[in-house]
This record gives structure tokens, sequence and C-alpha cells, in this order.
């Protein structure tokens, strides 16, 4: 069979998982309408879509919603996620969510770099910048501060980040925990800031349910926060990788 370039960027999708917007073959299917079609046709032929977003530097296939409790199970036996992520581990998913990629967002909205010290005047005509330009790690020494005695303390939080730097979520560099290439993919934003933003963590964030501004929450906000993500890790909406390592063992203690 001939090899054809829908073809081929399926299969380098499932080899290497993740590839950047700025590929030549992601940049096409993004920008044209028919090899898209033939993509998402291929794809949902075997169950899968394309996941990408405006504020991701990367793409990654997943598994349609319609397929997953046929593959996984349904009611009591479903999982929502196939990472194997105990409780605390998606509660620390979801933190490092919170402190990572929500203040990017913003600074991307506002067409603000990482290391910009003032607004542009004419900043709103310009592109919308990568995440790389505008994503900001996080301290692990504050995070262990902050959340370790709510997450596990060390040793249960030191596991967790091995798992989630493993699984793409995020990248370790010393004391510095920064955005990988999934953390802002396979995380359903809309759904998270309904559920968890707009929910449990309404009073961390100090504003009103129907506010759109996120901001930062403040470092004396670390147990309430915590708090909050712990007792509404069920309500947390993670897509379905398409990674042929996953285990997706309805037996594993993931969350329900």
């Amino acid at each position: 069979m001939i090899n054809d370039d829908s073809q081929i960027l399926i299969a380098r999708l499932l080899t290497h998982q993740t590839l950047r917007r700025d590929d030549k073959l992601v940049k096409r299917v993004l920008s044209d309408e028919l090899f898209r079609a033939e993509v998402d046709k291929r794809l949902l032929e075997s169950g899968l879509k394309l996941l990408d977003n405006v504020y991701a530097d990367h793409v990654t296939l997943a598994l349609h919603r319609a397929v997953e409790p046929k593959i996984f199970g349904a009611k009591d036996i479903w999982q929502n996620n196939n990472f194997g992520l105990t409780r605390d581990g998606v509660a620390l998913l979801v933190v490092l969510w919170a402190q990572i990629i929500l203040p990017k967002r913003e600074r991307q909205e506002t067409h603000q770099k990482a290391d910009d010290d003032q607004n542009d005047l004419f900043d709103k005509d310009k592109p919308l910048p990568r995440a790389e330009d505008t994503s900001i790690g996080i301290s692990y020494t504050a995070l262990l501060s902050d959340f370790g005695d709510k997450l596990g303390k060390k040793t249960r939080m030191d596991m967790n980040l091995g798992a989630l730097s493993r699984m793409g979520f995020i990248e370790r560099r010393g004391d510095v925990i920064l955005e990988g290439p999934l953390l802002d993919l396979l995380m359903d934003t809309d759904v998270l800031k309904e559920r968890i933003i707009n929910g449990a963590l309404a009073d961390v964030f100090k504003r009103a349910p129907v506010a759109v501004a996120v901001p930062k929450p403040a470092a004396n906000d670390a147990d309430a926060l915590a708090d909050a993500v712990t007792d509404a890790v069920s309500a947390v909406p993670i897509e379905v990788a398409a990674d042929p390592a996953a285990d997706p063992d309805p037996a594993a203690d993931t969350p329900t």
C-alpha cells in the first residue's frame, strides 16, 4: 500500500504520542480542511480523534468518548483515566494544571510573554504567544511545602510527580516543574472551569462563579486549594490517551 500524508501523520502520532504544532504535517492538518477531514475520518474508523488547542504547542490522539465505555467498561467499573493514576495523583495533576496552565492561558489571552514586564499598546494585534513563551514553571520546594501534607507527603508526591513526568504531563528541571506536552491537551479545560474552578475552587480563586478572569491562587490559598481539589477529584475529566503503553485495567486503583 502506498503511504499517504494522512497515514503517515497518524502513524507518527501513534508512535511518538505528541507532535509539535510547527511540524509540517501538523500545520497542514490544522489549516487544510480537506486534509483534516480525511485524517478525522480515518481516526474515527478506529475510535480515535485528534486533540489540539490553540494554547498548546503540541497535538495528540485520544479515544472518542463514544467508544470509551465499550473499551473500559461502564458505570461502576468505568475509570476516568487510563494512566493508572490514583486519587492523590489526579489531585496533584489538577493542582499543577491550576498553577501552570491557568496563568499561562491568561498571559496568552492578553498576549504577554513570560518575560514581559509591561503591556504593549499593540499587543492584541500580535499572534497568540506560544506555550513555551508564556508557560512558567512552579517550584517543587514550594509545591511540597504547600501541598505535601494534603497529597501524600514527600514520598507519595515524588512518586506521583515521577509518574506524571513519564506520562508527559510535566517536565522536571532541577527544582522547577514545567508544563509537559500533554498537560494542556488531555485536561478538558472547558469542563474543568465549570466543575472545578466555578465549583469546588470558586472560594479559592476569590471570585463569583460567573466571572471570566482566572487569577493565580495565592500561596496562602494552598490548603484550601488542596482540600477542594481532593474533594472534587471525581469530577476531573481527563481525555483517554491513545497510548499503547497505557494500562486500561478496570481493577486499577483509579478514581471513579
